[in-house]
Order: C-alpha cells, then sequence, then structure tokens
C-alpha cells in the first residue's frame, strides 16, 4: 500500500509536539504509513454505519462526529483523507465533506498522541531526534 499523505504536514504534526527535538523523515514517513492505517479502518467502521442507515455516502456522523471543524484549522490536507478513506471501502460508496474533514480531524488528534509519545521515547533514550523506532516503540506498547 502506497502512503497517500504527504510527508510535510506529518512533520509539522510532529515537531509541534517534540519541542526542542528534532524529527527524522523516516519518523514522519512511519507516522504517516501508520495515520493511513488507521484512517482506512476507521472509514470500514463508517462504511458499516452508513450502510445500516442505507446509505451509501459517509457521513460525520459515521465517525463519531456531532460538530466538524473547520478545515483551515487543520494541518492533515482534506484531498489525501478523501483518498485515504476510499482504500479499503467499495468505490460506490461516496464521501461527504464534512466526513472528509472530521476524518482529518480524527486523524490529527491520532497523529498528536502517537508524536508526543514519541518525543518523550525520543528523550528517554537521551536522543535529540525523533525517529521511526520511537513510532514504532509506540504502536508495540499502546497496541
Amino acid at each position: 500500500m502506497s502512503v497517500e499523505l504527504p510527508f510535510a504536514p506529518v512533520d509539522t504534526i510532529i515537531r509541534r509536539n517534540a519541542g526542542e527535538l528534532r524529527v527524522s523523515a523516516d519518523a514522519a514517513e512511519e507516522l504517516a504509513r501508520r495515520i493511513q492505517q488507521h484512517g482506512a479502518e476507521l472509514a470500514v467502521d463508517a462504511a458499516k454505519h452508513a450502510t445500516a442507515d442505507n446509505r451509501k455516502t459517509l457521513m460525520s456522523e459515521d465517525f463519531g462526529v456531532g460538530q466538524v471543524v473547520d478545515k483551515d484549522d487543520l494541518e492533515l490536507p482534506v484531498a489525501p483523507v478523501d483518498r485515504i478513506a476510499r482504500l479499503e471501502i467499495d468505490d460506490s460508496y461516496r464521501v461527504a465533506m464534512d466526513a472528509r474533514i472530521a476524518l482529518a480531524d480524527i486523524l490529527e488528534d491520532y497523529a498528536d498522541n502517537v508524536a508526543k509519545a514519541a518525543a518523550i521515547l525520543a528523550r528517554h533514550a537521551d536522543r535529540r531526534t525523533v525517529k521511526a523506532e520511537d513510532i514504532h516503540t509506540y504502536f508495540e506498547l499502546f497496541e
């Protein structure tokens, strides 16, 4: 599976959580891959909710979101998130704009949580750089 999400916004998310630490390109790539995987899984669940309601359009409520944030407040771009949502679901489903924004918001929160923990792990290892191994370690410990 190729990574749909550009690394630059993911790098920005890691940096805002890493403080004075540097961020390796591998860390941004690994987190982008994990975000994509998580987003595709969430879309599969959302498609099940839509199907249960006899709909072929995923809505924000299918992702458990009642109020959608302004997309300009997000770091993750909506277009790649739309492609991520479609990775594992049937092509007959549509993804409403509010659902794309809701998913981007969920994935950004997810990325923030992982990035905070990865920064803690890098500091614990007495390093000045967040690396892909910190992302890996997070998922080994918490998933």
